[in-house]
């Protein structure tokens, strides 16, 4: 499933290619046919991502709410557009760029309540997070780490499974939480309420941090420059996901720290991926 860095990349993307210029809607596979219909014709007005929701804007027939789950892929192509294939939930399309969703978890044309209702339930996310030079990150619920902080402060749960809690934080999926939680030597295993105050204001900063970097390269980068492959004499990571990491999916492979055997547990349904030697109980 994509992580919030993913998601917040797209809505820029459509921003780029179709901000303000009425679109053609399509739903070649049918399922969003009605929606289409009400959106065909109409300006995107907006693009907007909360954690891993996408929300496209359209003034006069309210917003597309589009969550990619597990299989929805979005691609981005210059006009004219290839005929779609019928595995095409939503197609929109102008005379410079098309955009086609497949298989998305969620696609529905939804109004500003209940927009407003999905971000309620969702935690802060720190990829909306406001600069110095905005709004102090407390004036935005959605951007701010205290929210978190008094949820995860009160809880017996680990601290890895409450960072992929959407209803804690928004956005941070498995890559994000193992590797910010090796970068403050935090065990995945302590419970919430055991963190200290600073150790959460570290871990929330390096996620706005992180992020932010992962929004602008469109890839996750996570090592250190001291711990990078011409640094440190080693070969580059080869995998599909890209970018250098520390812990994920580096199983029974050595720590670039303390040489030490990363591990890996089966948690809330996800595989967790740590290492014993610099992240101690």
């Amino acid at each position: 499933m994509p992580e919030g860095h993913t998601i917040h990349r797209l809505a820029a993307d459509y921003r780029e290619r179709f901000a303000d210029r009425p679109v053609r809607a399509s739903s070649p596979q049918g399922k969003f046919a009605d929606g289409a219909a009400l959106v065909d014709g109409q300006p995107l007005t907006a693009a907007d991502a909360h954690g891993k929701h996408l929300f496209l804007g359209f003034a006069a027939a309210g917003w597309v709410h589009i969550h990619l789950g597990l299989f929805g892929k979005l691609t981005f192509g210059p006009a004219p557009a290839p005929p779609p294939t019928d595995t095409v939930r939503l197609r929109l399309a102008n005379p410079d760029a098309y955009a086609d969703l497949r298989g998305p978890t969620t696609c529905a044309l939804i109004t500003e309540a209940e927009k407003q209702a999905i971000h309620e339930r969702l935690g802060p996310d720190p990829l909306r997070a406001r600069g110095p030079a905005d709004r102090p990150v407390a004036a935005d619920p959605s951007g701010d780490g205290e929210v978190a902080w008094r949820r995860i402060s009160r809880s017996r749960s680990t601290v890895a499974a409450l960072l992929m809690d959407q209803k804690v934080v928004a956005g941070v999926g498995n890559v994000y939480r193992a590797e910010v939680l090796f970068r403050h030597g935090i065990d995945p295993y302590r419970a919430g309420r055991d963190l200290t105050r600073a150790q959460w204001d570290a871990v929330w900063a390096d996620l706005v941090h992180l992020m932010r970097e992962g929004v602008r390269n469109n890839r996750i980068d996570t090592v250190r420059p001291e711990h990078l492959p011409e640094a440190m004499g080693r070969p580059p990571r080869v995998d599909d996901h890209g970018g250098e990491v520390y812990v994920y999916r580096r199983a029974r492979q050595s720590c670039h720290i303390c040489g030490g055997e990363i591990r890996t547990a089966e948690l809330a349904a996800r595989n967790l991926f740590w290492c014993p030697g610099c992240q101690p109980r």
